[in-house]
């Protein structure tokens, strides 16, 4: 009852006239910029800085927690219309999302974008209003050999994200791994992967990868095919049938709860959210198997996981002062220039301003539904532009977002070189999506496991001993182990094929005691 009393106190600080200019503001700016590729969270804020300052630090604090997830919310539309996911939390969403608009379906994919959208981000808000205070005890408890434990989960992933050849996926997530671990080591200052070239000593950015592998190999794949366009020009109707909304209800509710958990954790944020909420989806379902092929569950997951991890990104922020991922840190930095210092405190000195944002947020989701369905038709129009026109923009988002992060014309021959190992990847079968879950992770997970052994002078056993850590371990090896399994079922029923009842073999097909065996 406390809760409820302090968030009615909340809406009166939100629902002033000048908080509301702010949270449309913020919420707008913030879906732009997550549309365009190149472009993401932090550059939002980045931008939206400088008007912050001069500003009430409430409705400073107000606009840009908008500009964070209505960046995430708006960073689904490229990856969806153009497989160019610039905001690494929207990478999962194109796996089905771009398939489903290949198919003419991209308006019940954006559709389906925006409500799980909605509703992740809902819950996230009332996870952030009703269990921050427990939560924040919660992230205290986890230290760096549960972070380890957890990035090595995230990692099994590949597993589920592989389709039916595990070595392939395994490949390529150990690929992703010596990416992410290209430039100087921050501990012992020696030059990995740099090959002397100056411009990797501080490692492969995200951008260049994703855009390349993802983008740009699309381009080379549509060129291959010679007059094939994105899509079949037509664009599906954005109502959906009770039918689907069922189907994806599931998804987007479990989405939601794991997306809010995982943001709470500094460090794993709406990207590893994302990916895990798709690879337990498509453990989950029957139809598994039609995963990254436009199934709508793949959609949903994501998107509703990655907006829930958004807000709960909030929690070690404000309550703990503890900046969970890059676009955190850089809130961090905003809000301690404005005087407000967060963490325990912030609940009992500045009660207006922490109630005041989580009002704002429930009222922010609301207005980033109401924006972008009705421009769903008009964003659905990307895939009505003729093909001589559609690949040179792609190819210009590509250069644009590349170029204006460093201005560096290496970045730009990365780009090249990431495209065309992204187009030999789906020409030989590789996924892509382990690649990059690979290189996000495999710095968090060198990190974490580095400050573990430290502070257990060099002993392995810190991760079984811990239970929290030695719990993530377990599920991980199960999450290996489970496929493997099934493979050597299937190899065994395969060879106990030929064998008849009786151990007859040379009885026809056909006959009554015959089996008919595939060749």
């Amino acid at each position: 009852m406390d809760a409820i009393s302090q968030l009615v106190n909340g809406f009166g600080v939100a629902l002033t006239p000048a908080n509301l200019a702010f949270v449309f503001l913020g919420v707008l700016m913030g879906t732009v910029i997550g549309m365009l590729p190149g472009l993401g969270p932090i550059s939002a804020i980045s931008l939206m800085i400088p008007i912050a300052f001069t500003m009430d630090p409430t409705s400073a604090i107000i606009m840009l927690a908008g500009v964070y997830y209505g960046a995430i919310f708006g960073g689904s539309t490229s990856s969806i219309l153009l497989n160019a996911p610039g905001v690494a939390g929207t990478v999962a969403t194109s796996f089905d999302g771009y398939p489903l608009a290949r198919q003419g379906q991209a308006g019940k994919a954006l559709s389906i974008a925006a409500i799980a959208s909605f509703v992740g981000g809902t819950v996230g808000v009332v996870g952030l209003m009703l269990v921050a205070p427990s939560l924040s005890a919660l992230t205290v408890s986890f230290g760096p050999a549960e972070y380890f434990a957890l990035m090595v989960l995230g990692l099994t992933a590949v597993v589920s994200l592989s389709g039916s050849n595990l070595t392939k996926g395994l490949i390529s997530g150990t690929v992703g791994v010596m990416i992410a671990l290209v430039g100087i080591d921050s501990q012992t200052s020696t030059l990995r992967f740099a090959f002397d070239r100056p411009e990797l000593y501080e490692g492969v950015e995200f951008l260049i990868v994703a855009l390349g592998v993802f983008a740009l190999a699309e381009v080379f794949v549509m060129l291959s095919r010679r007059g094939e366009g994105a899509g079949d020009g037509k664009v599906s109707s954005l109502r959906l049938s009770k039918r689907e909304l069922r189907t994806i209800s599931g998804p987007t509710g479990r989405g939601s709860v794991l997306g809010f958990f995982v943001g709470v954790l500094p460090g794993a944020g709406a990207t590893v959210a994302s990916f895990l909420s798709y690879s337990f989806e498509k453990r989950l379902a029957k139809d598994g198997k039609t995963f990254g092929k436009g199934n709508i569950k793949g959609v949903a997951a994501p998107e509703s996981a990655n907006n829930s991890a958004a807000v709960g990104s909030f929690v070690p922020l404000l309550t703990l002062g503890v900046p969970g991922s890059g676009t955190t840190a850089v809130l961090l930095g905003a809000l301690l220039v404005l005087g407000v210092q967060p963490g325990p405190l912030l609940l009992q000195e500045q009660p207006d301003m922490f109630w005041g944002v989580v009002a704002s947020m429930y009222i922010g989701n609301i207005v980033l539904l109401i924006l972008n369905l009705p421009l769903i038709p008009l964003f659905a129009k990307v895939l009505k532009t003729p093909q001589t026109l559609l690949l040179p923009l792609v190819v210009v988002f590509c250069v644009v977002g590349v170029f204006g992060q460093s201005f560096s014309t290496f970045d730009l021959w990365l780009l090249v070189g990431f495209g065309v190992l992204g187009f030999l990847m789906r020409a030989n079968g590789f996924p892509a999506a382990p690649l990059i879950l690979g290189m996000i992770l495999g710095g968090l997970m060198e990190k974490s496991m580095r400050q573990a052994l430290l502070i257990s002078s060099g002993d392995l056993t810190t991760f079984a001993t811990k239970p929290i850590s030695a719990t993530l371990l377990a599920l991980a090896a199960l999450s290996l182990l489970a496929p493997l399994y099934g493979a050597w079922r299937r190899t065994r029923r395969h060879q106990k094929l030929p064998d008849t009842p009786d151990g007859d073999q040379d009885e026809p097909v056909g006959s009554a005691g015959g089996r008919r065996v595939k060749e």
